[in-house]
This record gives C-alpha cells, structure tokens and sequence, in this order.
C-alpha cells in the first residue's frame, strides 16, 4: 500500500512524516524545506505475527508494509507552477490514498501561509491544486484523441466521457464524487489516475491537549469531521509533535509514554487502522519454519488471488488451500492439533480470503 502525504507548508506535514517513518526529513518553519519527495516504508505492526513466529520458530518475520510519500508543501498556483510547482503533483499520482495533513492547533510560533488557521479553507486550496491539475491531464487526453474520435464511436463515447469529468472538475467538485455509469467509464476513470478521484484520510493535526479526548472540544477538528463525511473520508486525531516524540523511544517506552497520556495508540496505529478501512484491506498469514509473513489484500479476494500475492506460480497452478482460522491455531497450540479437531479446513478456488486466516496453498505448475 502506498500513501501520498499533502498539506499546505507549516501544517505538520513533514514533523509527521519524519515520525511514522523515521526517515528524517528535513522538517523547518518555513516552506518548501521538503524539495524532494520523501519516501518512507514502515511495518504494519501485528501482534499476530510474532504469536506465529515463536510458534513455529521461524526464522524470519515479515510484516505487511506500507510506503508514504512526503509531498513538498503546496500552495495555492501550485498546479500552474508556484512554489515547487506540478512537479509534486505527479509523485502522488501513483498512490492508493492520499493523507492529507490539515492544521487545527494555533501557534504563534509557527507561521501559517495565509496569516490564520482555517482547515477548511487549508482543505479548499489543495483540492483546487488536485483539481487544476487533473483537467490539465483531461485536456491533453482529450486533444491527443479528438481527432480519431470522428471516425471511432468507443474513442468519441470516451472523449465525450472525458469532457464531462472536466465540465465536473471546473464546477469546483473533485472526481471521486462524479457519477460513473457502467463497465467501460469505470475502466477509463482508473486509466486517468485522476489525483481527486483517489479515497483521502485526514489527518487533523492538533496541539497536545487536545489529544486525550481525541479532539472532541476542538472546533477545528469538528469542521474537518464534517466535511469528511461529505466524501467518506477517514479523518484521525493525531499531534505531529507528539508523534516525533514517541518515535525516539523503543517500544516499552512507547507503551508507558502514550498510557501517561491517556492514549491506547499511537497516531501511526491510527493511520494504518484507517487506511486499511478505507481502501478495503485485511491480512491473511502465512508461516513455518521458514519465515512468517503477513500478505494484505482487498476484502473479497479468491484464494487464487491471494495466493498469486505469494508468487504468480501460485495462481497459476492453484488447486486448493488449507485455511485455519488465527484464534483457532492459536487456542489448539500446532496445525496439527487444529486438524485433529477438524479446524483446518479444504477450500478451492471460489473460497474469499478472510482477515486473519493462516494458508498453506497448493499448487501444481
């Protein structure tokens, strides 16, 4: 999975990205201090994984992971070259969501681009950046196919597609609530990449006091919530400052410090819990003496699907796959004590993958 981080300069942006990945990223209190785009890969913890591995005594554990890309701070005329300009713009065009970092604390000491905190209108700016620049990708399509289009009814149905997302997006409204009508303008939106037609998490940025009750008395929070729920966005309370705190301590530490603030996870456990509802994902599990690994997957996947996450040999020559749920391996102590009592069970091609399912799959090739 991979996560585009935006947000206009000095919102937290990159004092959050440093934390949930370490990576250092020059964080400073003025903008464009990111001038190139930061990428970070972390594990996703899960607890699961190292229950397996002591079981098994694997020798390697490996967790899902996910990538985030740290975007310079945009500003408004970002999309016509301000700033750093639509260069930044095409390092999120690959993502699976974007998280989007919006600013509810005041400060005096860290300055705001437009003089005042207003997440809303912090909100309105970027969008109109994503939204300048998807009609710029439309226009070029658009022109590229015009003129086939006279003699080919499927390339002028999908300039005429395309012409109506443009008249959506110049109407001020991002692609993701554009109403798509059939097979073929499904596929065709996915072609585009369009940056407002990707799931967004907002992550509401606010000062230390604010965290315990996860920002309920913050006014500021209060209007981001409001506005997410117009798209089916995923907002999260975190504080960027906090975050880069606990990511300098190890994880005993981490335990205590977030008790001694009333917290049960940290921002990055939040995030992740938030991604994975969003875009639709769960983990399945592998393991054995040789590793344990966590694979993640969208809700709704065939065992073959899955199995082709592995290696594509698994998909290809997929004959069945023993499946046992996490809990019920756990409880019985070994696959085998789990097969005595008829928990491991035989499932072929049109079995859905669930969350926390363990697989051997077999395969012929």
């Amino acid at each position: 999975m991979k996560l585009g981080i935006v947000g206009l300069p000095n919102v937290g942006k990159s004092t959050l990205f440093n934390s949930l990945t370490k990576a250092g990223a020059e964080s400073a209190n003025y903008p464009f201090c990111t001038i190139d785009p930061n990428v970070g890969v972390v594990p996703v913890p899960d607890e699961r994984l190292d229950v397996l591995t002591k079981m098994h005594n694997s020798k390697k554990t490996i967790p899902a992971v996910i990538e985030f890309v740290d975007i310079a701070g945009l500003v408004k005329g970002a999309s016509k070259g301000e700033g750093l300009g639509n260069q930044f713009l095409a390092n999120i065009r690959e993502v699976d969501a974007i998280v989007h970092v919006v600013r509810c604390f005041e400060d005096t000491n860290v300055v705001h681009v437009d003089g005042s905190i207003d997440p809303l209108r912090d909100i309105e700016t970027i969008n109109f950046e994503l939204i300048f620049a998807d009609i710029e990708v439309l226009d070029k399509r658009i022109t590229k196919n015009q003129r086939a289009a006279n003699n080919n009814k499927d390339i002028a149905r999908e300039v005429e597609f395309m012409k109506r997302i443009k008249e959506h997006l110049e109407s001020g409204k991002l692609a993701i609530s554009f109403e798509i009508d059939g097979e073929d303008e499904e596929k065709w939106m996915k072609e585009y990449n369009l940056l407002t037609a990707k799931p967004v998490i907002f992550a509401a940025n606010v000062a230390e006091d604010d965290l315990e009750n996860d920002g309920a008395d913050n006014t500021f929070v209060a209007k981001v919530k409001e506005y997410a729920k117009e798209f089916d966005s995923e907002v999260f309370v975190v504080c960027a400052q906090i975050e880069q705190e606990i990511s300098e301590l190890d994880d005993d530490e981490k335990k205590m410090f977030l008790e001694d603030l009333g917290l049960s996870e940290s921002g990055l456990d939040k995030l992740i819990r938030a991604s994975y509802s969003l875009l639709g994902l769960i983990s399945f599990l592998t393991t054995g003496e040789d590793e344990t690994r966590a694979w993640t997957i969208t809700k709704g996947t065939k065992a073959p699907q899955a199995a082709g996450k592995i290696h594509t040999d698994f998909e290809r020559g997929f004959i069945r796959a023993e499946v046992v749920n996490y809990k019920d391996l756990v409880e019985n102590g070994s696959m085998n004590a789990a097969k005595e009592k008829g928990l491991v069970r035989s499932e072929g091609k049109e079995y859905v993958v669930e969350d926390g399912d363990v697989v051997l799959f077999k395969f012929n090739v």
